[in-house]
């Protein structure tokens, strides 16, 4: 047990030395924000490629720590906590799409990123793809986790009617509605408990006031974005829910599918060492 917990310390270090060899460990001392609202963020790394990573709804920068350990070796590595979630500002009224590509271009701007590859989980997703709409010239790639797995779907009147009140049942019982979703649709059977508790932990202490209005339908037309955006949509996506591709083949959509088996909603801190090899293959794609 002693030679263990000395070997595993000493790979640690390997990984810290390595990442410092590319530059800083963090370099993120300059103070970036949109519109005035700041965001908070790592940059680790360094390299002719940039890896931005965006978390997805009530978490933070934080779930893509081993990603940034991975992949700072060889890329520089950014992450960002969202307005209205972790570290960053609150202050504004405004919590949709397009408000959030916003706030991923002026990271990409004021850090002056080239060669960018967005990495976005659930929410993200769109995010990602509207930054990428916006700075067309700074990203070469898209990738979305556990994202984009009904392109296409069009929501009926009954649907939209249902969706409503939940959001409505949200605003004022927020915890007791999260909680039963996640459990029963964003966990799998697999899923360690610890990492059950550190969501859910995560969920609890959002303000519900912006999580409800992140998950309140705006005017988002996933399907015009991605036709607009005329590249591949790469996915790392768990399959304990499948991924309809029947949107991407119809409209002309290129993509490509990359399945996680047996994790939930959040592969890259379930099996990150898997996730980790799958996007390393992306990137390579990409490049």
């Amino acid at each position: 047990m002693k030679a263990f917990i000395l070997a595993a310390a000493y790979i640690l270090l390997l990984v810290q030395a390595s990442c410092n060899n590319n530059g800083p460990a963090d370099k993120s001392n300059i103070k970036i924000n949109d519109q005035g609202v700041n965001i908070a963020y790592t940059d680790n790394g360094k390299g002719d490629t940039t890896l931005l990573f965006v978390h997805g709804w009530c978490i933070d920068k934080t779930y893509w720590t081993n990603q940034v350990n991975f992949f700072c070796k060889k890329y520089r590595v950014v992450t960002i906590d969202l307005p209205g979630f972790g570290q960053s500002g609150k202050n504004r009224k405004v919590w949709n799409t397009e408000a959030f590509g916003k706030d991923v271009d002026s990271v990409m701007s004021q850090l002056n990123l080239r060669n960018v590859i967005l990495i976005g989980h659930s929410m993200a997703g769109d995010i990602i793809l509207q930054a990428a709409i916006n700075a067309k010239s700074r990203v070469i790639g898209l990738v979305g986790v556990d994202n984009f797995k009904n392109v296409g779907h069009i929501q009926s009147k009954a649907d939209k009617i249902d969706f409503d009140k939940a959001i409505d049942t949200m605003k004022h019982h927020f915890k007791k509605i999260t909680f039963e979703y996640f459990n029963q649709a964003l966990f799998y059977k697999t899923t360690a408990d610890s990492i059950k508790k550190r969501i859910l932990n995560d969920v609890a202490k959002a303000d519900t006031v912006i999580a409800t209005a992140c998950m309140a339908t705006d005017d988002f037309n996933e399907v015009k974005t991605l036709t607009g955006m005329k590249r591949k949509l790469y996915l790392i996506n768990s399959d304990y829910t499948k991924t309809d591709t029947t949107g991407f083949k119809k409209n002309n959509i290129p993509y490509q599918v990359i399945n996680i088996h047996a994790t939930g909603h959040f592969p890259m801190i379930e099996k990150p060492q898997e996730f980790n090899t799958a996007l390393a293959q992306v990137i390579k794609n990409i490049k």
